[in-house]
């Protein structure tokens, strides 16, 4: 598949879990799977298009857009947790035959990952985390204001202003294609069941992958945060770098949640190093 040819998101379906699930598969070689994270408008597509055709290059990538977002189907037998997700998951790597995979995992997709590895080792060859909770922490602003968006594109341009260091970042190009994913039937949905209800009296503790579970998980591991994330603290890399024990951390300055458009040669370069390691 060629990703020129994908029309705003929609590539390949196959049914995983019980699910007509939507997925982007560019390149050949070792398989590469590509974890998007949460919030308003994403999807496989606005989260990994600009970067896919770099690992494309060497490595089999695919992306599918998780329960609950992008064009995958909704269902009302869908109970949206950690462990259906994670089954959802499964059962996309078993319908496309898939032994173990590499894994990029950013934000929630990050914390799925790590269910799944805690569980089932075996799936996974090497992991790369990109803001991704650990432990239990206050819901932060950025993801209060992904929680509380409703449609528009002042909206989305007011929820995206929280994800990046540098506001230039936030492209109108961007903007509109994340505005025109969050449209679908059902997007605010997988959002709004992952995180708890903010409270109008004092913090929302939310809760990341916990230290006990996360010190248990022996995949060679590639830890990036950026500095300035105000999505996901910095601590949470710290926590997830000190826990696990073969893991790595890069920590970029003037960088936000997103890594992967502020950082980009850096995440490539580093996450195809890190995958083209022995085990």
């Amino acid at each position: 598949m060629s990703l020129e040819t994908v029309a705003g998101g929609r590539g390949k379906r196959v049914k995983a879990f019980g699910l007509e699930t939507n997925y982007l598969e560019a390149g050949s070689g070792e398989p590469l799977l590509l974890l998007h994270g949460s919030g308003p408008g994403v999807s496989a597509w606005t989260n990994w298009r600009r970067v896919m055709p770099a690992f494309a290059e060497k490595f089999h990538v695919l992306a599918p857009d998780l329960a609950g977002f992008g064009y995958t189907e909704r269902s009302d037998d869908f109970t949206y947790d950690i462990k259906n997700w994670g089954k959802h998951l499964l059962g996309f790597l078993d319908a496309l035959e898939l032994g173990p995979v590499h894994v990029v995992g950013n934000s929630f997709g990050g914390s799925l990952a790590l269910a799944v590895a805690a569980r089932f080792p075996e799936r996974f060859k090497r992991i790369c985390l990109m803001g991704t909770p650990c432990g239990k922490f206050a819901m932060t602003a950025g993801l209060r204001a992904g929680w509380d968006y409703e449609p528009g594109l002042e909206n989305m341009k007011s929820v995206m202003m929280h994800f990046p260091y540098n506001p230039a970042t936030v492209s109108d190009e961007l903007v509109r294609e994340r505005y025109e994913a969050s449209l679908i039937p059902g997007a605010q949905e997988g959002l709004r069941n992952l995180l708890a209800k903010p409270s109008d009296d004092g913090e929302t503790i939310l809760s990341g992958m916990p230290e006990a579970v996360v010190s248990q998980i022996g995949h060679p591991t590639l830890v990036l945060q950026g500095r300035e994330d105000r999505v996901i603290p910095m601590e949470m890399a710290l926590r997830l770098a000190t826990n696990m024990p073969r893991a790595e951390l890069h920590l970029f300055p003037q960088c936000g949640h997103w890594v992967q458009a502020e950082r980009t040669k850096d995440f490539i370069d580093l996450a195809k190093r890190h995958f083209s390691q022995g085990a």
